[in-house]
């Protein structure tokens, strides 16, 4: 909202009675006094309307100057706004929240049963074996190098034998890595998914992404779920929000980011709200 200072004085209202008794008037004054004097308004000293005049002095103050008043609405910060979707598909077995529900971050939504989870758990099991059988395959190549080294330094055997070694060594070695990076992967797919290694039979446990009111529920017990991509609830933080207000074009110069503006509730009569213009969309409304 921008302001400007300006001067205000004391203004004189007055009405004049529309019929009934003629005013008295002071005899002191001239007819040509009351009404040939540019600028004069003349009043007899018992007049009434003497107590309706308010005399303040003359003071400086801001007052708004190219204010938009405009309509507006109270919308949910999209920057805090969750949408919760499923990992994997299962069937739900428990929803712990009901629509309205306060919910902190972290709090458990829902409760999952999925094949899924299973065969995380069969990957990393396969993926800790297959590490297990680097590493023993390492330790033999490494026996292997060490002893085609000691029989070359003894002549015993001819260096491409030694060769051999070192290349079954490096194999081995890389091997270890390649496995080890497997299990890691599928040690992360079990973070993810909430899950305990080595446990077959696992519930997956949805929580909550962020702290906030649950504004949406789509799902009940029982149900088996397949698609990934549709949002079971949404869950908004409302410590925030924001007024979208829709501002002619024509008022759209008035507005600048980041200026202050007075909200107005009806639900909050005689309260004003404070707050910051954000944004101001790139396109108008057709």
């Amino acid at each position: 909202m921008k302001t400007a200072s300006f001067l205000f004085h004391a203004l004189l209202a007055m009405s004049l009675a529309c019929g009934g008794r003629k005013p008295e008037t002071d005899p002191s004054l001239k007819p040509a006094d009351s009404f040939n004097s540019p600028g004069l308004v003349a009043l007899p000293g018992n007049s009434p309307k003497l107590r309706l005049i308010k005399v303040e002095p003359v003071r400086l103050q801001d007052v708004p100057i190219d204010e938009v008043t405009v309509a507006g609405k109270i919308e949910v910060n999209p920057n805090r706004v969750s949408r919760v979707v499923l990992p994997v598909a299962g069937r739900v077995v428990s929803v712990f929240v009901k629509l309205g529900d306060r919910v902190d971050s972290g709090a458990p939504l829902l409760a999952l049963e999925s094949p899924d989870a299973d065969a995380a758990e069969s990957a990393y099991i396969q993926a800790e074996a297959t590490v297990t059988q680097a590493r023993a395959a390492l330790v033999k190549a490494q026996a292997d190098f060490d002893r085609a080294s000691d029989l070359y330094q003894h002549n015993a055997i001819a260096k491409k034998e030694v060769l051999s070694t070192e290349n079954s060594l490096t194999q081995a070695k890389a091997a270890v890595e390649q496995a080890g990076a497997a299990k890691e992967q599928a040690a992360r797919r079990l973070e993810i998914l909430g899950l305990k290694a080595g446990t077959f039979g696992q519930q997956v446990i949805i929580r909550s992404p962020i702290s906030g009111k649950v504004l949406e529920l789509s799902v009940a017990p029982g149900e088996y779920r397949n698609d990934t991509t549709a949002a079971l609830m949404t869950i908004a933080d409302l410590s925030t929000v924001w007024v979208s207000a829709n501002v002619p074009e024509s008022y759209i110069r008035r507005v600048d980011v980041g200026e202050h503006v007075d909200i107005t509730l009806l639900a909050y009569p005689g309260e004003t709200f404070k707050g910051r213009v954000r944004r101001i969309a790139d396109m108008v409304d057709p």
